[in-house]
């Protein structure tokens, strides 16, 4: 049982106690509205700094994380976090730094922000950069805002974006939310975007046509040059959804594809922390003749000096408070560093190589509705464990009893009982070898009592819960 941290409190204890001050008290109603005071107790809970540190130590150690245990979650690529980009991220210059300081005492900041531009520039192939977007999705709405400027400055009126059944659910909500109708073309028998539905689509009204590539069920859009081809004679522009760049570092970019705009996920793919809320980052890179309408500020260069150039004719305006979220951008710096050009390429092809060797591991065990060669991930069904009574939600839930983080279940929507996982490059064999063999385990399990997997977890600080229920009325005082 965890309790809360309240339960915990004792009147009178404390973890530290300060001097006093020699500074007289103020009546505060002199200098604060009487409206805006508060006049009750604020209840903190009362705590030794020892209870503190042992409350929240094991606290942490009650939940999953990548630092200490396999976590294949497809399409969001939980990769290691390498403690020398928090080492990097901590120094102080970067810490104690202030984002209203004066440009010319932060020098050494716009610096790395500005090197930092162009090595992504060089990663993707795109002519411009901009730092500013919190995170993916954010960095999604900032393209698709540039999208929507574009085509009202050049006088078109478009009001549609195309996007695959395979795609992330932030890409339709994205586009409707910058005001565009979006349309589904489905992919075809080998997992891949149908030309032809793309060719029925396509049309005047088409602003762009959204894509991630590799697609959510890790396979290469092998016909991209045609797709890019087919948008661009139809005026519209071709966006990169930069979630599964991981897999292609290296070897190729999305401007030898023919997109226009790419945002990049710099918490899959340059290894900074991922989930809790933030804080993220999701720059946006574009071609040339779009270079203007970026959200500012941008970090331009002088050939003596760095700077913050909001002198951008056609810009989106600002997405983000100040430039972004720094200490993010400092770990992606630091990582992209240590890696260097062949380092990166070597993360993709060991990335492709981990997935593949899952797959053909599992492939007679699971149903593989796509048996392909994959990029860095993979989808699985689970529609043979639900015939015998366990579908895939009960195999998610059974894997963390082995101390293992489920990979994505029921996406992409196209798969049922989809089961998508990625390793990611990180892992060891040792790693993809035991998941190889728990995953096989299950599966004798549930041949041989499916009730009794239907149980689990049972080894978990949460046993199994119901999920609606857990929802709508969470207990957050006590967790069983």
């Amino acid at each position: 049982m965890a309790e809360v941290i309240y339960t915990k409190s004792k009147t009178g204890r404390r973890g530290v106690k300060f001097p006093a001050s020699g500074v007289a008290e103020k009546d505060l109603s002199k200098f604060i509205a009487e409206n805006l005071l508060n006049k009750a107790k604020i209840k903190l809970p009362e705590l030794t700094e020892l209870d503190v540190m042992r409350y929240f130590t094991n606290l942490s150690q009650k939940n999953f994380s990548i630092d200490n245990v396999f976590y294949p979650l497809g399409s969001c690529t939980m990769k290691y976090n390498p403690k020398i980009n928090e080492y990097t991220a901590g120094l102080d210059g970067f810490t104690n730094i202030h984002p209203e300081q004066n440009e010319e005492f932060a020098q050494g900041a716009l610096e790395l922000m500005y090197n930092l531009q162009e090595q992504l520039k060089e990663i993707t192939g795109m002519d411009a950069i901009s730092l500013q977007p919190a995170a993916g999705a954010h960095g999604e709405f900032a393209g698709m805002l540039i999208v929507k400027k574009y085509f009202e400055k050049i006088g078109e009126k478009r009001t549609k974006v195309i996007i695959p059944d395979s795609a992330h659910g932030t890409n339709p909500a994205t586009a409707k939310m910058c005001g565009f109708d979006t349309v589904e073309i489905k992919s075809n028998s080998d997992g891949l975007v149908d030309v032809e539905e793309l060719k029925r689509v396509l049309d005047n009204e088409t602003a762009a046509i959204m894509m991630t590539n590799p697609n959510t069920l890790g396979l290469f859009e092998e016909n991209i040059l045609e797709f890019s081809k087919l948008v661009h004679e139809a005026g519209a522009l071709l966006y990169y959804d930069g979630a599964n760049l991981n897999a292609i570092m290296g070897i190729t970019k999305p401007r030898i594809m023919g997109f226009d705009i790419v945002h990049l996920n710099l918490h899959k793919t340059f290894s900074t922390p991922h989930g809790g809320g933030g804080p993220g980052a999701g720059p946006i890179g574009v071609t040339e003749n779009l270079a203007d309408f970026l959200p500012v500020p941008v970090v331009g260069f002088n050939g003596e000096k760095y700077f913050l150039n909001y002198d951008l004719k056609d810009t989106i305006g600002k997405v983000k408070a100040y430039y972004g979220n720094f200490g993010i951008l400092v770990r992606a710096y630091t990582y992209i560093l240590m890696m260097g050009g062949k380092g990166l390429r070597q993360v993709s092809e060991d990335a492709v190589l981990n997935a593949n060797y899952l797959k053909e591991k599992l492939k007679n065990t699971y149903k593989l509705p796509y048996d392909k060669i994959c990029m860095h991930e993979f989808v699985l069904s689970g529609d043979l464990q639900k015939e015998k009574g366990v579908n895939t939600m009960g195999i998610a839930k059974r894997l963390m009893d082995s101390n293992i983080h489920p990979p994505t279940v029921y996406f992409p929507l196209i798969v049922h009982e989809a089961m998508m996982i990625e390793p990611t490059e990180t892992e060891s064999k040792e790693t993809l070898d035991n998941f190889i063999e728990v995953m096989k385990e299950i599966n004798r399990e549930i041949d041989e009592d499916p009730e009794l997997v239907l149980e689990r977890p049972v080894k978990t600080p949460v046993s199994r819960v119901d999920e609606t229920l857990a929802a709508r009325q969470p207990n957050l005082r006590f967790c069983e």
